[in-house]
């Protein structure tokens, strides 16, 4: 974080004249990071209440402290109020944004969100110094986070949004201004929330409050809901498409060669490139399109982007390949819902192996859906070409129901993480493949720590 004048970084939280002009070099939600010349903001918590550190951190310097209410011994006058943290954190992030000019991308829809955010940051990362959202900082206290590490050297920057409730993404993008947006698709993450895949859409389309006049909306031709969409008349749609000649941008060709995918990209405005990507799966594929609309409609050399895309890097447990002795597991396990499991599974159909195992969990936060598509992942499990489904968590139970009924014949729904692995080490051998598949919650990774000491013997 480059400093800022502390009334520059209050504005519009603090009462006009309440602040100095003092340098402000850090904002900070953690009493351990206070250093003089911070602002400390504290939220309330289930363990621990930082309204409980808020006199501590004036003593250790720093400048003011953001609070919901007073608290007993820290001065009025050194006490900024607001009764939502978040809000806080967005109005500082949004006031320090204001003082640099970055071109900014930003990334949000139901599925391949991450990804897509790592394929344009590889894609543009070559032109100029660039950050990107790390980890899984993309809400109304990461985002900020993510602004507060633009400096004066920052000349791109790649940030992911996402979103449980309406309205959060137009609140993101009003603190981030992007540039360019990106909507990968639409899917039924949240849809408990949101009651409706057209209310999803609705709110992803809240990306365009923070777009200016004329600025480019890379969207999915491919997605019937952001087809039909009404779109805002100051942005200017950019589509992409898998097979859609007709889209700005689109794949011919698509096929997977070894770890990666191959394919011919057809671009409108400057021809035709052969392009491959170190990922697989034919939504991956998408992804790239996505990032390439992105970054050459921010005005980058196609040549460059491409170049950049084919040195793209998954990050954590997505889509991960481990050569685990002479098997190869596919860590897919940091999120999953209906979307993300059916490009998994016609991924996994396609890949070069002996025989194909899968280990399945919950999908979560599908509210009322969440029976008819564990059900549905079932039947779609039983014809992807499985030798054997291995399934853990309540809701993967009907998965495995569900498969057994569409005809897949060795199928195993495990009580917990040792069971789940010994059924896979029990049937596994060489030359097979593993698909490892579920919602953060599930921490699948704890079967795969019990399979891989014995599979690597």
């Amino acid at each position: 974080m480059e400093k800022i004048a502390a009334d520059l970084l209050l504005k519009g939280l603090a009462p006009e004249g309440f602040a100095d002009s003092q340098p402000i070099g850090l904002v900070t939600t953690d009493s351990r990071e206070v250093c003089p010349g911070c602002i400390f903001v504290a939220f309330p918590g289930e363990r621990f209440d930082g309204h409980d550190f808020a006199a501590k951190a004036l003593e250790e310097g720093a400048a003011y402290v953001v609070l919901n209410h007073p608290v007993e011994g820290v001065p009025a006058e050194r006490a900024v109020i607001s009764p939502d943290s978040y809000h806080a954190m967005m109005v500082m992030g949004a006031n320090y944004r204001g003082q640099f000019h970055p071109k900014v991308v930003g990334v949000t829809g139901s599925v391949g969100k991450t990804t897509t955010k790592q394929m344009t940051y590889a894609a543009i990362a070559g032109f100029g110094n660039t950050i990107k959202t790390e980890g899984n900082q993309n809400n109304e206290l990461g985002l900020p986070r993510t602004m507060f590490r633009i400096g004066r050297d920052t000349e791109y920057a790649v940030v992911e949004m996402g979103m449980s409730h309406a309205g959060e993404i137009e609140r993101l993008a009003k603190c981030a201004r992007p540039d360019v947006g990106i909507i990968t698709c639409i899917g039924v993450s949240h849809i408990g929330n949101l009651g409706s895949q057209e209310n999803i859409c609705k709110a992803k389309l809240e990306i365009c409050a923070g777009l200016a006049e004329g600025s480019p909306l890379v969207l999915n031709g491919d997605d019937p809901f952001l087809r039909k969409a009404a779109l805002p008349t100051h942005v200017r749609p950019v589509w992409f498409s898998l097979g859609d000649e007709n889209a700005d941008v689109c794949a011919l060709d698509v096929r997977q060669e070894g770890d990666g995918m191959a394919f011919t990209l057809c671009d409108k405005n400057a021809g035709r490139y052969e392009v491959t990507i170190p990922a697989m799966g034919r939504h991956n594929v998408a992804n790239a399109l996505a990032a390439y609309a992105a970054a050459t409609r921010l005005g980058l050399a196609p040549e460059g982007v491409i170049a950049g895309l084919a040195d793209f890097e998954q990050t954590g447990m997505r889509q991960k390949i481990v050569h685990a002795g002479s098997m190869d597991v596919i860590e897919d396990c940091y999120n999953a819902n209906p979307d993300s499991m059916k490009a998994a599974l016609a991924m996994f159909k396609e890949y070069p192996c002996k025989r194909r195992f899968a280990l399945l969990g919950d999908m979560l936060e599908l509210g009322g859906m969440s029976a008819p598509a564990h059900e549905e992942l079932g039947r779609q499990a039983a014809e992807a070409g499985l030798t054997a489904l291995v399934t853990y968590g309540p809701e993967a139970a009907r998965t495995a129901r569900a498969a057994k009924d569409a005809g897949l014949a060795d199928v195993v729904h495990a009580e917990d993480y040792r069971q789940a692995a010994d059924a896979l080490l029990a049937r596994m051998a060489p030359g097979d493949a593993l698909l490892v598949k579920a919602s953060r919650g599930m921490a699948l990774e704890k079967a795969l720590a019990l399979f891989y000491p014995v599979c690597t013997k």
